[in-house]
């Protein structure tokens, strides 16, 4: 028999607030191994893992002031509570949702995936009802179904509601760019407002809060230690270096090419392979929800110490260095304060997260399409993350002290959410 619990009714009263149908669902059941534990059935995660980043590539799909971090560990938290609340293998991210005993996982992690992503992107909407179709085709029609349906629309509303107050939708205040030696300013050529002033007060997903890891205070632009760096940058970095190898020209070009957290996502995509459902649910959402604390974390420390970019630091002058106001870097300077390193943060946080759900030993060849016909090749996903953090010093947008404070960030906020979702390191 069917009862409607209180946690449904709670459910079903967001579900109706975000627009999203919830039916009655039955009490919970035994776990429901089966469907979930298949070899091949996490193929699905991909597929709406994918569909996001090609609504990230449509223009204005993504609001400006919106970390797409955010949109990927909705969706991939969404997707992992709903299998999660039918097999019972394991905690799930927020809270299980009620599940009849026969629910089918796999419709579930499809139902969720849809929902979330039509509710964050209404205006594509399309694409993702077309791609539900086709993914539940394959699945006979009956009980099961829409018992796998509604736990998919339940997990997904739950989400929605709780993120919904997270102040990510909150019109950031203008920054107020110093004056002051070491003080960030917007770089040339665009002179650009800085990305994402308020991104370090939005609510973490697992974290108590943005600041939890904020790493030490940078060292003084008037010290060596900032000198040496510095010099570092101005001759790796520079676009016309001939310090630079043809190597790490190419990488510091490749990896300023696509955003950071579409490229892991990306090398998450092709680990995939004929793992399970539940097992692919479980890396990336440890994968996207320490990515997005790490990227609330990061833009917490950015703003709290406002660091100036290299092009700046090095056409100005410090003790150490000669000022060089001609010097350009190889790539163009994001709109952000220096420190820490983005790159090294979200790559530490990446690679530290699909290591512990797969082992680090993975043979990844990373493409981009926005650097067509370059595929860089690594025997592990920490080498990865060691050469996108590096490429930064390379490309001339960021010292060592900025890549180093970041990959510390990074594997700090993954600690916690391997914690939280009691990821022990694989074998």
């Amino acid at each position: 028999m069917r009862v409607r619990t209180s946690a449904l009714v709670t459910l079903a009263a967001a579900a109706v607030a975000l627009g999203v149908t919830v039916p009655a669902l039955a009490t919970a059941g035994p776990p429901q191994p089966g469907v979930a534990d298949a070899p091949g059935s996490g193929k699905s995660v991909v597929d709406w893992n994918r569909r996001l980043i090609t609504i990230l590539g449509t223009p204005g799909a993504q609001p400006a002031t919106i970390h797409p971090t955010r949109s990927f560990a909705i969706l991939q938290a969404a997707e992992y509570d709903a299998v999660v609340s039918i097999t019972k293998a394991t905690l799930p991210y927020k809270a299980a949702v009620p599940a009849a005993s026969d629910a089918r996982p796999d419709v579930a992690a499809d139902q969720a995936a849809h929902d979330v992503l039509a509710a964050l992107y209404p205006s594509n909407r399309a694409g993702a009802d077309d791609l539900l179709r086709t993914e539940l085709a394959a699945v006979p029609d009956g009980e099961a179904k829409q018992d796998g349906i509604a736990v998919g629309q339940a997990a997904a509303a739950q989400l929605l509601t709780l993120r919904a107050s997270d102040g990510a939708t909150a019109t950031p205040a203008p920054f107020p760019t110093g004056t002051q030696p070491g003080d960030y300013r917007p770089t040339p050529p665009k002179l650009a407002a800085p990305m994402y002033p308020n991104w370090g007060a939005v609510a973490p997903f697992v974290l108590s809060s943005g600041s939890q890891f904020r790493p030490a205070a940078h060292p003084a632009v008037d010290g060596a230690a900032y000198a040496s760096a510095l010099a570092e940058v101005e001759t790796l970095g520079r676009d016309s270096s001939t310090t630079r190898s043809a190597d790490q020209t190419v990488a510091g070009k490749f990896w300023s090419a696509s955003p950071i957290w579409n490229t892991w996502n990306q090398v998450a995509q092709q680990l995939v392979g004929d793992r399970s459902l539940a097992d692919t649910t479980r890396a990336f959402a440890a994968m996207d929800l320490a990515v997005a604390d790490t990227t609330i974390g990061l833009y917490d420390a950015k703003y709290a110490d406002h660091v100036w970019r290299p092009i700046t630091a090095i056409r100005a002058g410090v003790p150490g260095t000669a000022a060089d106001p001609n010097w350009n870097p190889l790539t163009p300077t994001a709109a952000d304060p220096s420190y820490p390193g983005a790159h090294g943060a979200l790559s530490a946080a990446a690679a530290t997260a699909l290591g512990a759900v797969w082992g680090d030993r993975q043979s990844v060849a990373v493409t981009s399409t926005a650097d067509p016909g370059v595929t860089r090749s690594f025997a592990s996903l920490s080498a990865v993350a060691d050469e996108a953090g590096l490429s930064r010093i390379w490309a001339g947008q960021h010292t060592r002290i900025d890549d180093q404070a970041g990959r510390q960030l990074g594997r700090a906020v993954t600690g916690a959410v391997l914690a939280s979702l009691q990821v022990a390191p694989a074998s």
